[in-house]
């Protein structure tokens, strides 16, 4: 039976893999898309999930909601280019009153209680003003997935801090101390889904809408993350968002204590990992230490060659 998804996403370019992979794995349901501000602004965001439905025509539609109102005062238009595809415009119909976020999180949750796993591939601000709404959520998930922190490699955002921490500091420890599963995927293990050039251009030529626009997104990523982090390639970090439901034994995974510092002048966002040797804590979170990338990305392939 596939199982339930609910996707919060900024709508970057690996954003956009994520979602296409969600939609045409089978044993995914995605029941719910959530855009939030992140890579882009709110409204962007929102614009951006609508068109990616629409684009992608699904045959079954997940539920789709509005990001709240943010400003983090940082932004990735960098890496993902104008409007967070690379520049490239698409065609949108969007719903003219959808449900904000939160809300749409805490009715597709009580719809589908202890059957549905969320998954933030953004800040984690939508998962905690629904928390705000309702203290007793995190007891109806399945799993949360969460996308940020940064164990042993540097930040991205910061010397220290990861993008989607930094963002909303707040939010995440709030997020991290809500008692539910929680399996956490910081950049430790995300930048390891490096996918080189020849591999992002080379995407199944099915002639699907679906794999023509993440071609036609990818050169903006490959050119951004050159500039930004010296690197060949692209990293398809959303889509690690995905493996702890569709390809577990491709992680390798330990409990640990995990909180986030929201203060501090120079390590804001910053995640810091309890390891101490004879610590009582029971740990809060499954911290992903390890990938099989092989594994990964031919499920990448795999996926998008079926669509």
């Amino acid at each position: 039976m596939a199982r339930k998804l609910i996707i919060v996403t900024d709508t970057g370019i690996d954003g956009a893999f994520a979602v296409a992979l969600a939609l045409n794995d089978p044993d995914l349901d995605l029941i719910g898309l959530a855009a939030t501000a992140g890579n882009v602004s709110s409204e962007q965001a929102t614009r951006n999930v609508h068109a990616l439905i629409g684009l992608f025509d699904a045959p079954r539609w997940p539920r789709l909601g509005a990001a709240l109102p943010a400003d983090y005062g940082i932004d990735a238009v960098k890496l993902h280019g104008i409007g967070g595809f690379g520049g490239v415009e698409i065609p949108c119909a969007q719903l003219h009153h959808p449900h904000p976020s939160d809300k749409l999180l805490l009715d597709l949750i009580h719809l589908n209680p202890k059957e549905t796993t969320v998954v933030l591939m953004g800040p984690a601000t939508t998962f905690a003003r629904a928390l705000d709404r309702d203290a007793d959520l995190a007891k109806s998930i399945e799993r949360l997935i969460v996308l940020g922190g940064s164990w042993q490699e540097p930040g991205d955002a910061s010397a220290v801090a990861e993008f989607h921490f930094f963002c909303d500091p707040p939010a995440a420890r709030q997020v991290l101390r809500c008692d539910a599963p929680i399996t956490l995927l910081p950049l430790d293990a995300t930048r390891k889904m490096l996918f080189a050039p020849t591999e992002l251009l080379s995407l199944p030529e099915s002639g699907s809408r679906t794999t023509q626009f993440l071609r036609h997104i990818v050169p903006q990523g490959i050119a951004g993350a050159a500039s930004l982090f010296g690197i060949e390639g692209f990293y398809l970090q959303d889509v690690l968002g995905l493996l702890p439901l569709v390809l577990p034994e491709a992680l390798t995974t330990k409990t640990v204590s995990v909180d986030v510092e929201t203060q501090g002048e120079l390590t804001r966002g910053m995640s810091v990992f309890d390891l101490r040797w004879g610590t009582d804590s029971e740990g809060n979170v499954e911290l992903v230490t390890g990938v099989d990338v092989s594994a990964a990305k031919k499920y990448v392939q795999r996926i998008l060659s079926s669509e």
